[in-house]
């Protein structure tokens, strides 16, 4: 047995947790890790240009969040929250619901202040919800209107006070941001901005990239003491043939391979695992926790994480328990800020 759950804990001041992202991007701080060793240095996100390897190859994810929760009062008064998961059949969704026990199977949903309105057929397994809106034929476009950014739960609004969701729907994604269908953005990407990437390429950098859309088996809580036991739900994930190619011709070059963010990292270990072919799709459910071979993954740029995540295990993996615990501690004592809006890490290869 490896490390506990409890081994991955840490203390963080509630006010360390970013509500907002900064107004300039790149200006965010990072914190520069040697993979492998105890080194550190203060840098900013501006500076990553200069800080990657000359030759690397950036992977980026280009998932894109579509405003999916909604929120409701139902007959009884209850407030509710519903994060729409997947679309099961037209109008019929799968979602995670706040509250849950308030709802009743036969329930008509008023969601959106009454501009969607959905059936409750019945509860999964996983706790889910079986919702069935009225309006196939328009509901796609209700929900462009109404919908609200998939914000974590530690970032507060006070969406019944005023509030205007169109900033958020914007502020919850990545610059590169493409292919719909993430219930929650890869946050590593908020730090890139387009004057960035093009100072990236001035550098020759070269950049690729990919999908994965981020579901609800990144956030699971883990529930076992021994977090190998703990069975990750998969994801889908596509590296589009070019993609694929210059992960090869990089490898092949012996040239490193930088991952923006664990969600990168886990589509690109899983293709590693299906056989690494010329493009490729499919479901990512690779749980990556210590001990872990990295196939192609060299280098990783991410965001501070949770206690006891899947996502601090993953980092865990690349860069050591102990020394990725001792540097979130440094990074408290700095005041870097925390989560999907904070700051980040670049945990690279060691210099020749």
């Amino acid at each position: 047995m490896g490390a506990l759950l409890e081994h991955y804990d840490y203390d963080l001041p509630t006010h360390l947790i970013a509500q907002r992202p900064l107004a300039r991007r790149d200006q965010a701080r990072m914190l520069l890790l040697h993979r492998g060793t105890g080194q550190l240095a203060h840098q900013s996100f501006s500076d990553l240009p200069r800080s990657l390897p000359g030759n690397s190859l950036l992977v980026l994810n280009n998932t894109r969040v579509p405003p999916r929760r909604l929120t409701a009062r139902l007959p009884t008064g209850v407030r509710i929250e519903a994060l729409l998961v997947a679309e099961e059949e037209p109008g019929r969704w799968r979602a995670m619901v706040k509250k849950a026990r308030r709802v009743k199977a036969g329930m008509e949903v008023p969601f959106a202040d009454g501009h969607l309105t959905a059936r409750a057929l019945e509860r999964t397994e996983e706790g889910q919800w079986l919702l069935q809106f009225s309006e196939p034929d328009t509901f796609r476009e209700r929900l462009a209107i109404h919908g609200l950014a998939p914000l974590p739960p530690y970032i507060r609004r006070d969406i019944h006070n005023g509030y205007d969701p169109r900033a958020d729907r914007e502020a919850y994604q990545t610059c590169y941001a493409k292919v719909e269908g993430a219930i929650a953005a890869p946050t590593a990407g908020f730090h890139f901005t387009p004057s960035l990437m093009d100072a990236l390429g001035a550098a020759g950098i070269e950049v690729a990239e990919l999908t994965l859309h981020v579901g609800p088996g990144t956030f699971a809580r883990i529930t076992v003491a021994d977090p190998a036991q703990h069975a990750m739900q998969s994801e889908w994930y596509e590296i589009p043939p070019r993609t694929a190619a210059a992960v090869a011709a990089a490898r092949e070059a012996g040239r490193p391979v930088i991952a923006a963010g664990t969600t990168t990292v886990r589509a690109l270990e899983s293709w590693a695992a299906a056989g690494a072919p010329a493009g490729h799709s499919g479901w990512a459910g690779l749980f990556i926790c210590p001990p872990y071979a990295f196939q192609v993954v060299d280098g990783l740029i991410t965001n501070f994480h949770l206690p006891r995540s899947t996502l601090l295990m993953l980092v865990s993996a690349f860069h050591g328990r102990e020394r990725l615990l001792a540097a979130y501690r440094e990074a408290i004592a700095h005041r870097y800020r925390f989560f999907s809006f904070g700051d980040c890490m670049a945990i690279l290869p060691h210099p020749a």
